[in-house]
């Protein structure tokens, strides 16, 4: 678990409100296992990172956020069955960033292919809904691709109230 989040801005530029990166007042990030139980790992990290910022009052909101982002991270941008070589890093990579008044969670993966989201009445569909809960819960979300062709950053913006503030 590392507290460089740079080299996550370059990509997040371009479909982010505009936002400096050199004014992230906090960074924080944690690779995640290729399997389920990273889902709840990533829950963690989120509270103790969500304590540690004082962004305790979108706790639930960004906490439902991470879990749907990481979930869609595991479900649809690993190749099913590959290999990871040893030594190499994790493939599923959660990342928090606050800038004065707003908190962003970005999970990256080795996926190409865009989000896909389903009509909100098309109930068979198996998947697709939750990025219908991260557009419900967070104030406004996107994805870029990584460069060099190195997969793709999901995201999700949070407004924060300032402390004590309404």
């Amino acid at each position: 678990m590392g507290t460089n989040g740079s080299t996550m801005l370059e990509p997040l530029r371009q479909g982010l409100p505009p936002l400096d990166p050199a004014a992230v007042s906090d960074a924080a990030s944690c690779s995640l296992p290729a399997h389920y139980e990273a889902v709840r790992e990533a829950r963690q990290f989120t509270r103790k990172t969500c304590d540690r910022w004082d962004a305790g009052d979108r706790f639930d909101d960004v906490c439902l956020v991470v879990s749907e982002l990481v979930t869609n991270a595991l479900r649809h941008g690993l190749p099913a069955g590959a290999p990871r070589p040893a030594g190499q890093e994790a493939p599923v990579r959660l990342h928090l960033m606050r800038w004065t008044g707003r908190l962003v969670c970005a999970v990256r993966d080795p996926s190409h292919g865009s989000p896909v989201t389903r009509e909100a009445d098309d109930f068979s569909a198996e998947s697709g809904r939750g990025l219908l809960l991260v557009e419900s819960f967070s104030d406004g979300w996107g994805w870029q691709p990584m460069r060099g062709g190195r997969g793709k950053v999901v995201w999700a913006l949070f407004l924060l109230r300032p402390p004590g503030g309404a």
